[in-house]
């Protein structure tokens, strides 16, 4: 669950899954305690059923906001349960109009208490925590409706027609330097002193020595960064990569890492490495895709307290997995 949180947005669809289906779970768990033969899932239907009387399958889809296909499957095995009696429409005899059984009835009128205790419950928490659900839910339903996939394919069009472009340092993107990284090290770790100092005058620390730093723009937006450094003559870090995470998983890390290997062969350069920390599993999945192998101890000289993992470039070992893929 802690993944599916990290992810954000765009994973508010699997949250309410989890969550529907813990809540269902509790309130199965309470009719079991008075054995009752009703599932949580059942709940809208046979509700709707007990307060509005017989309703065709189309009726109750379009109350409940479920498919036409999903309440004819759980009626037909709600008939079979014995908790739903079918009947034909006596206006359209072609249409099934579903009922509650007398078993079905009964087994809404022991429920009842346990609605209620759910409700109680529910309304106690909430309010201790200063929660208006009800009201946060009914606005979310309200924004789904007010053209929010129109919105979606707008977003998709720009992002796919814009040109993702590596460009080097300038000035006007300082604040992106800093800004990408920070997002990153804030999220998983804290910002150290040699990230702030490095982060904070990257001309100083990055660029004087001979160092390169790297933007990535999607049209006019900058989406990633990442830098160079030199350590000694010949021996370079590739380091401070940061992709907004609205634009991950465009290829935009690899993007950035090409150019700072092709800048280091270039240079003639004798080695290539870089610090990760073994949490971030992703990244060490694109620098191993494209030739880092990590070492079995840690840089005995690191700057970084985060850092459990070193990795050198290995331009043989890039070779064979391109090859082999």
């Amino acid at each position: 669950m802690q993944y599916v949180q990290e992810l954000g947005l765009v994973a508010l669809g699997s949250r309410f899954k989890a969550l529907s289906d813990r809540l269902y779970a509790l309130a199965d768990a309470s009719y079991r305690k008075q054995a009752l033969a009703v599932q949580g899932r059942w709940f809208p239907l046979l509700r709707i059923l007990h307060d509005r009387g017989p309703l065709t399958i189309g009726e109750v889809a379009a109350q409940v906001g479920q498919s036409h296909s999903a309440i004819s499957q759980l009626a037909t095995r709600l008939e079979r349960e014995g908790l739903l009696a079918v009947q034909a429409d006596p206006v359209d005899r072609r249409c099934r109009r579903l009922r509650l059984s007398e078993f079905g009835r009964g087994q809404i009128r022991q429920a009842k208490p346990i609605w209620r205790a759910i409700t109680h419950a529910l309304q106690e928490q909430t309010d201790a925590a200063g929660i208006d659900l009800l009201s946060t839910l009914g606005s979310f339903e309200q924004i789904l409706d007010d053209g929010l996939s129109e919105r979606i394919d707008a977003l998709c069009q720009q992002s796919t027609a814009a040109e993702l472009c590596i460009v080097p340092f300038s000035a006007e993107l300082r604040e992106h330097f800093y800004r990408l990284n920070a997002d990153w090290l804030e999220k998983y770790f804290y910002i150290e002193e040699i990230d702030h100092r490095v982060l904070s005058n990257p001309e100083q620390w990055i660029l004087e020595p001979g160092g390169e730093i790297y933007f990535a723009k999607l049209g006019d937006v900058v989406v990633g960064t990442c830098a160079l450094l030199v350590e000694s003559p010949g021996v370079l870090e590739l380091s401070k990569m940061g992709v907004d995470e609205d634009y991950q998983g465009l290829g935009i890390g690899r993007a950035l890492i090409d150019a700072a290997i092709r800048e280091f062969q270039q240079r003639g350069g004798k080695r290539l490495f870089l610090e990760t920390n073994r949490k971030l599993r992703p990244a060490i999945a694109l620098y191993e895709s494209v030739g880092f192998v990590p070492q079995p101890n840690n840089k005995p000289d690191s700057h970084y307290a985060r850092s459990d993992l070193y990795m050198i470039w290995e331009p043989a070992t890039n070779l064979e997995q391109a090859a082999s893929g």
